[in-house]
């Protein structure tokens, strides 16, 4: 019986954020004070060649208008005259109307060598005050825009998780400081709900894991008594191991909602140091499933929180183990730096992933074309703890079909 072929699979997603991207001249970045300058500068300037150009235009007219002598010889003598602008009337045998054209010939010179002037001397002004106006628009729009260096300022101080933060824009009740004012108001709002969350984190924490761990204990006694019924043996361990599924759902959730933060407090954590410990936790059900688990690991630090850091590494590990074939499969890790970055990749065979699956497999309680369905694999938080982990991190966690079955796991945070 011939076997079916493999479902077509659509072309792999780039892995890299276009978002991040930064920008190859990073000084030439159009910003706005930037972009005021150049409107406040060319303002100026259109309005200086204008004005320059009347003042030449009015200047011209002007000139043309008295271009004529004021005087006209009609009659001379042994009259002789020397000039050394006009050095052809030092010629004493020009006639009275050669006399004449030559004297208007040399006004209408010096008429348009005087408007030559000054053309020149006011482009030179005009230059000099359009540098000045440029460098006193610069300053301008930074102090006009100081505000929004102000808020931006905050904002990413709150990005940074300090919620405490606020602009208190003071000064004229303009636009800005309704801005202001209204970022102020969005940030109380913003910090009351996190309390609120990290309060709800805390009871949740509490009032989830006392009962659990309870229901655990109870029936461990019971399932340890040996005069128990086979019947009721076998409900204890289904119970138990429902019990145990939530106490898993139940962590999962609250690493999930504590992960969704920046990462405040780092230390050195390196990943190779990671990968091993989480390879160590999930050997023995990788032999159980007859999983082989290789891989180099070179070293590769970076700045963390080192049990979330393992989370990630645990989870990607446990999900290559659990998603894989069932005969003769495989897990490979690696770690290693690249382009300044240090780099988790975990590779596994398993089945085959189509790419349109792939943001799909990041939701909370999504699976491979299942959704909060009962399975022994998990919750279906692993990854989404992956995520939130890479994000408080600033890093970044990215998913690719391999070629034959399973997936590429590739894990990037800045060294």
């Amino acid at each position: 019986m011939a076997a079916t072929p493999a479902p077509p699979t659509a072309p792999p997603k780039p892995t890299w954020d276009p978002r991040k991207q930064e920008p190859p001249f990073p000084w030439l970045r159009p910003t706005i004070r930037i972009r005021l300058t150049l409107l406040y500068g060319g303002m100026f300037l259109i309005a200086g060649i204008l004005l320059l150009s009347i003042i030449y235009l009015v200047a011209a007219q002007t000139l043309r208008t008295g271009s004529q002598p004021l005087y006209k010889i009609v009659d001379f003598t042994d009259l002789r005259v020397t000039s050394s602008d006009c050095p052809v009337v030092d010629n004493g045998n020009l006639s009275l109307s050669e006399f004449n054209a030559a004297i208007s010939d040399c006004i209408d010179r010096q008429r348009q060598a005087a408007l030559d002037n000054l053309l020149s001397r006011s482009l030179l002004a005009l230059l000099g005050l359009a540098v000045i106006a440029f460098a006193f628009g610069y300053a301008m729009a930074g102090r006009v825009l100081s505000p929004l260096g102000r808020i931006t300022r905050t904002a990413r101080a709150v990005a940074g998780s300090d919620l405490s933060r606020r602009i208190e824009l003071d000064g004229p009740d303009d636009e800005l400081k309704e801005l202001a004012d209204t970022f102020d108001d969005m940030l109380e709002r913003l910090q009351r709900a996190f309390t609120a969350q990290q309060r709800f984190v805390g009871n949740a924490s509490h009032e989830l894991r006392t009962p659990l761990a309870i229901n655990r204990t109870l029936l461990e006694v019971h399932l340890s008594d040996p005069n128990a019924p086979v019947e009721l043996q076998q409900l204890g361990k289904t119970l138990l191991a429902t019990n145990e599924r939530s106490e898993q759902l139940v962590e999962g959730l609250l690493l999930l909602a504590r992960s969704d933060n920046q990462i405040v407090e780092r230390k050195t954590v390196d990943l190779a140091e990671v990968a091993s410990q989480a390879i160590d936790q999930a050997h023995a059900e990788a032999e159980a499933k007859g999983v082989e688990i290789r891989g180099t690991r070179e070293p590769a630090v970076v700045q963390g929180n080192g049990v979330l850091l393992e989370r990630i590494a645990l989870n990607l590990v446990q999900n290559a183990v659990r998603y894989n074939v069932p005969e003769g499969g495989w897990v490979e890790v690696t770690t290693q730096v690249q382009h300044g970055q240090a780099v988790l990749v975990v590779a596994n065979t398993g089945p085959v992933v189509p790419a349109y699956e792939i943001d799909n497999l990041f939701e909370p309680f999504r699976r491979l074309r299942t959704e909060r369905t009962g399975s022994d694999k998990g919750v279906g938080l692993g990854l989404s703890i992956v995520r939130s982990v890479a994000r408080a991190h600033g890093g970044h966690i990215s998913a690719q079909p391999r070629e034959g079955g399973g997936l590429v796991m590739r894990f990037t945070l800045p060294v």
